[in-house]
């Protein structure tokens, strides 16, 4: 009867060893990416499309969100999130360089023009002599709106200015316009105090202004300012950042930014 005990006792606890190691065996470790964006239209597209699609794939998605075009590369750089979605090429370049950051871009997601707005005037016929203009004060936003006034007619920039234009670049000023720089978030704040403001459409789309319709002047659809997402340099061939890539590259992305957006925001893949 002893001896009964004995190998009952054994086979049950040779039962929970095998029992805990099964458990063990079937589970299964999750993949997961932390990403940062800024509000809109970024992390909306993450959040709606990206974050389901991902996880049909067994890969969990976390959104950080940011609301200044500094943080998150610094976050990135620093390995607090393994990849960002908010910025176009060339400020990517421009932040990598003057940093001596090794960032660098996996996927052109969609561009975001960028537009004059104005709560004074309508129409650019009624900018006045003198008038006031806020415009951003990162060097490649700047040189952005500033090509963007060329364009326009309402300046001429030096032709040796290139993408990195400021004021200083202007040749002809037939308005005598002033120019006022402020940080990319305060520019829809700007609104009340100045003639007009150059801003980027994410922002716009933030306080309820409709690009397509309240814009005094906007880029056109062959901007070369696509907005992508980056990641490390040492880490641009990851399988795991490469699935994200193509998430943000699928038909389901373009399709949430063409019926989300209605042309205020334009695929770019």
């Amino acid at each position: 009867m002893k001896k009964l005990l004995v190998v009952l006792s054994l086979l049950v606890v040779a039962g929970l060893v095998i029992g805990c190691g099964g458990a063990e065996e079937a589970t299964t470790e999750v993949e997961r990416i932390t990403i940062g964006a800024t509000p809109v239209p970024h992390a909306e597209i993450l959040e709606d499309v990206v974050k389901p699609l991902l996880a049909e794939e067994g890969i969990e998605l976390e959104i950080r969100e940011f609301t200044d075009y500094v943080t998150p590369n610094l976050a990135l750089d620093d390995g607090s999130i393994d990849a960002n979605f908010f910025q176009h090429t060339p400020y990517l370049d421009n932040f990598s360089s003057e940093r001596e950051l090794d960032l660098v871009d996996i996927a052109s997601v969609h561009i975001e023009p960028i537009g004059l707005y104005s709560e004074q005037i309508d129409n650019l016929d009624q900018l006045e002599e003198g008038a006031l203009i806020a415009i951003p004060n990162d060097t490649t936003n700047e040189g952005r709106a500033l090509l963007l006034l060329e364009e326009a007619g309402l300046i001429e920039l030096s032709s040796e200015a290139g993408l990195e234009a400021t004021p200083v670049d202007i040749i002809d000023n037939p308005k005598d316009l002033e120019f006022r720089e402020l940080e990319v978030a305060q520019l829809p704040r700007s609104l009340p105090d100045v003639t007009a403001a150059v801003i980027n459409t994410n922002y716009v789309l933030e306080v309820d202004l409709i690009p397509t319709e309240d814009s005094l002047i906007i880029e056109g659809s062959e901007s070369p300012y696509a907005n992508v997402l980056a990641v490390r340099g040492a880490e641009r061939e990851d399988e795991l950042l490469n699935k994200l890539a193509d998430a943000l590259n699928s038909q389901q992305v373009k399709d949430y930014i063409e019926e989300e957006y209605g042309g205020s925001i334009v695929p770019a893949f």
